[in-house]
C-alpha cells in the first residue's frame, strides 16, 4: 500500500507513523519533494542541501506525524518553510555581495533518461510553461502549479499553505482564466504575421 493511500485510508491511521520509515518517504517523494522546492525558488545550486534539509526535518519530526493530512501535504509545508529559510539565507548572502545564478529552466530535465531530442522538447515545454505563468502572481501559480502538476486537492493545498479552502478555489479559478488566455494569446496568428496575397 502506497503511503499516499495510507494517508487516506482511515483503516491506516491505526499504523505509528514511526512505521512508515524516512528512506520509504524519501524513495516515494523525493521527486516531489525536490519539484516542490524548484518552484519554490530554490536555485539549482542549493537544491541539494534543500532536499536534504527537508528529510532531516521529516526525520526529526515523523514520530509526531498523526496522519491526519497526506504525506504529501505534509512535506509540501515542510519544504515551503525550508525554501524559505534558504531564500533567507541567500538575501542575507547577497547582502554580503555574493550573487548566485538565476534557476535554470533546462534543469527540470531529467538529461539522464533521456536523449538530445526529448530533452530539446521538454526545455521548450518548460519554457512555454514558465512564459505562460509568468504574469500571474506567485500564490495563484503555485495553487495552479499544485494542482495541475502535483494533482493535490483543494484541501490539501489549503491545508499545505495554511490558507482558507475558499481562497484556494478563488486562486485557482483566475489561475486558470489567465492560463487559458495567455495560451489563446499564444496561439492566435498576428494579424501582421498572414500572408494576404492569395
Amino acid at each position: 500500500m502506497s503511503l499516499v493511500r495510507m494517508a487516506s485510508d482511515p483503516s491506516a491511521e491505526s499504523v505509528p507513523s514511526s512505521q512508515l520509515g524516512v528512506a520509504a518517504l524519501y524513495e516515494e517523494h523525493v521527486d516531489f519533494v525536490w519539484r516542490s522546492l524548484k518552484r519554490l525558488g530554490v536555485p539549482p545550486s542549493r537544491m541539494d542541501d534543500a532536499v536534504q534539509d527537508v528529510f532531516l526535518v521529516v526525520h526529526r519530526r515523523l514520530s509526531s506525524f498523526e496522519l491526519r493530512s497526506s504525506v504529501k501535504t505534509w512535506l509540501y509545508g515542510i519544504a515551503v518553510r525550508v525554501a524559505h529559510d534558504h531564500h533567507r539565507a541567500r538575501r542575507r548572502k547577497e547582502q554580503r555581495g555574493a550573487d548566485e545564478a538565476p534557476p535554470d529552466p533546462d534543469s527540470l530535465a531529467d538529461e539522464a533518461s533521456l536523449g538530445p531530442l526529448e530533452r530539446a522538447e521538454q526545455a521548450d515545454a518548460v519554457r512555454l510553461l514558465d512564459e505562460l505563468l509568468a504574469p500571474m502572481t506567485a500564490e495563484k501559480r503555485e495553487v495552479f502549479l499544485l494542482t495541475e502538476l502535483e494533482q493535490m486537492t483543494a484541501p490539501e493545498i489549503a491545508e499545505a499553505l495554511g490558507i482558507r479552502l475558499t481562497t484556494v478555489y478563488s486562486r485557482l479559478r483566475a489561475a486558470r482564466v489567465e492560463f487559458e488566455q495567455a495560451l489563446a494569446r499564444r496561439q492566435t496568428p498576428s494579424a501582421g504575421g498572414r500572408d494576404d496575397a492569395q
